[in-house]
């Protein structure tokens, strides 16, 4: 049964006969607005990232005006609404330290604003979790529509990667194999149409997410941006939203500990990004799920195979393999045994219900269980003296016998100073060496910045090494790969126990057993805790000052305290009367 149009939100700036509501009504029209556009209609807001400096977004230009037209179809009035662009390779010094930005900027949008649902426009690995934070804190109905991933890219009849490529010829050129010239061909071929990356990155793992949780249209993820499907998806999301205001379909009913749990086992069995367990922490903690945590992700992802062969877990395809292989909707119909399939959806149905049909018709692609790309778990969490509140590694992007690793540390206070340094032919390392980076968390860095996959040092790379223990209190790209273990909490700039590595001390990496150890003994560590003298802050005003103030640390989702909510809003609607 529809709502009552009175009933809508927007009707208190539109339908009431006061003096306010005349001041509303007139501006509309001021702009060329009637009310055959407003009355009786519900608003929906389209919260834009587009920006002229964010590559992954470029076609979104067209693609509102395709979300405009579905609303239209559906009898709803659509406003677009721009918001914050989280360029990710040209924002420094990370998107991440914006992350909370775009998110209270979505959620102080739709609260302001005469606004009865959203539809979100993002893509670029921060914008997903931020405007799925934002629009589920203010609690409207919304849909997430996802900018997809680019096509392949293409060099000398290789078939490129972005991100992962980038890293792997980046060494080649250290090493001397690859010339100058041909870098250049690399660069010019490696992104060659709209989109995020194709690899599975933080991007695609992100949109992936967005559709397991139930806030994407089925398969709407999968979509490259430049498949005229993408333009489809976009109209069908603004016909949709008009539906679920009608039908009051709120996040809180969608977004439940199933739906979190389903998200999880998706990334898990696409060899997704490390950097989406902190925004899962995030998102669902916004949803009001305040205990979920590390140990959930891990335990519940430990038995979950890779099943989708995509780099940089996979050894060959992209995404827009994935997508003609079946894409998302074909990877969960191998998932059905450990899926929550009653878990609703946006579509007002279960997830089984969305998954009828879906089919694979690549094998390669995505794997059958009896044949995953990794047996399971392929993201860990782990646990020591080292890292107290947890460590993150991709163990199925990680060299095999890196797995476990005992070896002397070679411990660099800040990034500056491994860049400085990492080159140096004279630099005490081999390839048991353990690279440690301090001071790059989410205070340190700061807004814990894709520094993680430290550099191989030159003089090895000549050697032919090309993967080593690396461990950081930052993040690393999800496009990355290697032995790399991120994201350690407490982060050394507050006093954890990174800051008190140095060089020469002993670490133990047990993956498969989740421990990461610093074989140091404790009275020696007591000393050097005694010692330890606390940075000063990057920042004395402004929002970075706000960000130190309040931001949580990784294992907490590196959200704001003051953010963390029940779902639906926690404060006020204006008062607008």
């Amino acid at each position: 049964m529809e709502r009552d149009p009175k009933k809508l939100r927007s009707h208190r700036w539109f339908g009431a006969t006061d003096l306010r509501s005349f001041g509303h009504r007139s501006r509309a029209m001021q702009m060329g607005y009637d009310a055959v556009d407003w009355a009786g209609k519900p608003v929906i807001a389209i919260i834009n990232t587009w920006s002229d400096i964010n590559p992954c977004h470029t076609h979104f230009k067209q693609r509102v005006e395709e979300v405009k037209r579905g609303v239209f179809q559906a009898g709803g009035w659509p406003l677009e609404l721009p918001a914050m662009s989280l360029s990710e390779p040209f924002q420094k010094p990370t998107t991440m330290l914006y992350r909370n930005f775009l998110a209270m900027e979505t959620e102080e949008l739709l609260r302001s604003y005469p606004i009865d649902g959203a539809v979100l426009m993002g893509g670029c690995d921060k914008t997903t979790p931020a405007l799925i934070m934002g629009a589920t804190s203010m609690g409207l109905p919304f849909v997430f529509v996802p900018a997809g991933p680019m096509l392949r890219g293409h060099w000398a009849g290789q078939t490129l990667g972005s991100g992962s490529d980038t890293w792997k010829y980046w060494d080649e050129k250290r090493a001397g194999r690859i010339t100058e010239a041909q870098w250049q061909e690399i660069e010019a071929g490696i992104a060659r149409s709209p989109g995020h990356c194709m690899t599975m990155g933080t991007a695609s793992t992100m949109t992936a997410i967005a559709e397991a949780l139930g806030v994407s249209l089925p398969g709407a993820s999968s979509i490259p941006a430049a498949d005229s499907s993408h333009s489809r998806m976009a109209a069908a999301s603004g016909r949709r939203i008009v539906e679920m205001v009608w039908e009051d379909l709120r996040p809180e009913r969608i977004l439940t500990r199933k739906a979190f749990a389903n998200a999880v086992t998706v990334t898990m069995a696409m060899g997704g990004s490390t950097n989406a367990l902190v925004h899962l922490i995030a998102m669902a903690r916004r949803a009001g799920h305040a205990s979920f945590g590390l140990d959930d992700i891990d335990h519940a992802g430990a038995a979950v195979p890779v099943l989708a062969n995509i780099r940089p877990s996979g050894d060959r395809y992209l995404m827009e393999d994935f997508y003609y292989a079946g894409g998302l909707r074909g990877l969960m119909s191998r998932l059905k045994h450990i899926l929550h399939l009653d878990a609703l959806t946006l579509t007002g149905r279960n997830l089984g219900a969305a998954l009828e049909g879906a089919a694979v018709y690549d094998d390669d692609v995505i794997r059958p269980l009896d044949h995953p790309v990794y047996e399971r778990g392929a993201l860990a969490v782990l646990r020591g003296n080292l890292a107290p509140d947890g460590a993150v590694t991709k163990l199925s992007a990680a060299a095999p016998h890196l797995r476990r690793h005992s070896g002397t540390a070679l411990a660099f206070e800040s990034y500056a100073e491994l860049k400085a340094n990492i080159d140096r032919d004279d630099l005490d390392v081999t390839p048991d060496t353990v690279l440690v980076l301090k001071n790059a968390g989410p205070q340190g860095g700061p807004g814990m910045p894709e520094w993680g996959m430290l550099p191989i040092p030159g003089k090895l790379v000549k050697a032919g090494v090309r993967d080593l223990v690396r461990i950081s209190d930052a993040r690393m790209s999800g496009t990355s790969y290697g032995a790399c273990i991120l994201h350690v909490a407490p982060e050394a700039f507050v006093g954890g126990p990174l800051a008190l590595v140095r060089t020469g001390d002993r670490i133990s990496v047990d993956g498969p057993n989740r421990k990461l150890t610093l074989e140091v003994p404790e009275d020696e560590l007591a000393r050097r805790r005694q010692a330890w003298i606390p940075p000063e802050p990057h920042y004395q005003r402004g929002y970075g000052a706000l960000f130190a103030r309040h931001i949580r640390q990784a294992n907490d989702g590196c959200d704001f305290d003051l953010l963390e909510t029940q779902a639906g809003p926690a404060v006020a609607e204006p008062a607008i009367f």
